[in-house]
């Protein structure tokens, strides 16, 4: 099997809770923990679980028939997975994945946002024995909370689920004193962990009162919410992050309550990020966490002509979550990292992280802490097992000892439209042993792209006009095989 035909088999994989196929597994492997590291592009650990063998010859494949996979389509094709991984022997052992954020010391950058994953003891504590390593603790306030049912959406495209979500939850139901002493709590029993106190008030004084609580409960951190974008009532959430004034005023309030870092989570429904940003700094906030969610519109249902999740006949305008929104956080934080101001300030990055991978991005563009939701309430809490792993194994391969040393290394490769080399062109790289004839290239260039591309009529395979390609790679963005790659670059004639 093909690393891509293997990558195809996993994503298919249910996932299940007590995996029947583990459990089948004759030779005793952690099957399903292997392929979930497949899926969670994690190769170097599925091979170092699996180990040097090819376990599955000879054997009758009682783990496929259990495989429930099988009840909905076809059992994935286990054996074949697990035959075709190559050992990888890259040493992690060394690799420290601690970071300072803020001043506080984090065994690893991972974190639960501030949402429904970290909203009570029991769930937190599951997180951390999993391997987060901290919690920004759902927010807390003294609203009267009553949230709606049902409260979220997912949007899908072909057959891959979540490719954005949709939440319409407000904050912790909770009242302050019982959430600060599940904080409490949670400090007694996991004293290596961090916890981080999301808070959000209605006017100044409950802002320093609750900086003050939060201090006193032990928390690590104070998280301002600046930014949630379904809140009932005028001057909150992400009516405070689009408002300078208020920023700074709420701000100021936090710090004469607290001695603690602050961390000012902003909303992404502004144009400028950085300038609410630098408010919140000037008024004595350590740190920034960015992004909230995003204000949107989903599913709008054709017979019904309601928005999703549908409460009674009615939809609202809500926070959007998941995979998607990866690229516009990354951009926010970008802008904050050109800032003058704000280039050194220490950032959490939040939006879209599901893998090892996303979180590096986030690092790269100097993150230095990682806020994860969506991708938990997925797949669970378990995901945090292949961050690790696989960000561990990423950075020995590349050389690195720590994350520190991963932290900012993409933000000087970030530039402005003026700066791009316009005089050259990358021609696309044709593999026509790995191309299958489908002609996907072939509509995509002539429909969307230079009309650069033909099929051979007697072989069925692209065929370039370069006079007419500008190199462009869409092609090779549609090809569903990833038969087309990245050619030559030269000088434009």
């Amino acid at each position: 099997m093909k690393d891509q035909i293997i990558r195809k088999e996993a994503v298919s994989c249910l996932l299940c809770d007590e995996a029947k196929c583990t459990k089948a597994c004759v030779k005793k492997l952690p099957v399903s923990d292997i392929i979930r590291s497949i899926r969670f592009d994690n190769m170097a650990t599925a091979s170092k679980m699996l180990g040097e063998q090819s376990p599955c010859d000879g054997c009758s494949g009682p783990c496929v028939e259990q495989c429930l996979a099988g009840k909905i389509d076809r059992p994935i094709r286990i054996p074949e997975i697990l035959n075709s991984i190559k050992y990888d022997a890259t040493p992690t052992a060394d690799i420290d994945l601690s970071i300072d954020f803020c001043g506080v010391k984090c065994e690893n950058p991972f974190f639960l946002s501030s949402s429904v994953v970290g909203s009570n003891y029991e769930m937190i504590a599951k997180a951390f024995r999993a391997g987060w390593a901290g919690v920004a603790y759902k927010t807390i306030s003294f609203l009267d909370i009553q949230e709606a049912s049902p409260r979220f959406a997912a949007l899908t495209k072909e057959d891959n689920p979540f490719i954005g979500f949709k939440n319409i939850e407000q904050l912790s139901e909770h009242t302050p004193i019982e959430n600060f002493e599940i904080i409490r709590q949670l400090k007694r029993d996991f004293p290596t962990k961090v916890v981080m106190a999301s808070i959000m008030g209605k006017n100044a004084e409950e802002w320093e009162i609750l900086a003050r609580m939060a201090e006193e409960a032990g928390a690590d951190l104070v998280e301002l919410n600046f930014s949630c974008p379904q809140m009932t009532g005028e001057n909150l959430g992400s009516d405070i992050g689009i408002n300078i004034e208020l920023v700074d005023c709420y701000t100021a309030a936090a710090r004469r309550g607290t001695k603690l870092p602050i961390i000012a989570k902003m909303t992404p429904n502004i144009t400028h990020m950085a300038i609410p940003a630098r408010a919140s700094i000037n008024a004595g906030a350590n740190g920034i966490a960015a992004i909230n969610t995003i204000k949107s519109i989903m599913n709008i249902n054709l017979d019904t002509f309601v928005g999703e999740p549908n409460v009674s006949g009615k939809c609202i305008v809500s926070g959007y979550s998941g995979k998607a929104v990866k690229p516009i956080a990354l951009r926010f934080i970008s802008d904050m990292r050109a800032d003058e101001m704000l280039k050194t300030t220490p950032i959490s990055g939040i939006g879209g992280i599901e893998t090892w991978r996303d979180a590096a991005e986030y690092i790269a563009m100097g993150c230095e802490n990682i806020q994860v939701t969506t991708a938990i309430m997925q797949y669970g809490y378990r995901i945090v097992e292949d961050m690790i792993t696989g960000l561990q194994n990423y950075l020995s391969e590349h050389g690195m000892k720590s994350v520190n040393e991963l932290v900012g290394k993409a933000n000087g490769n970030i530039t402005v439209a003026d700066n791009l080399d316009r005089n050259t062109v990358e021609y696309p790289k044709f593999n026509r042993n790995n191309c299958i004839g489908c002609g996907r290239c072939a509509i995509s260039c002539y429909d969307g792209g230079h009309q650069a591309l033909r099929l051979d009529d007697k072989l069925g395979k692209p065929v370039m006009d370069p006079k007419k390609c500008v190199g462009c790679q869409l092609c090779r963005l549609v090809c569903p095989v990833g038969a087309i790659e990245i050619g030559t670059r030269v000088e434009k004639k």
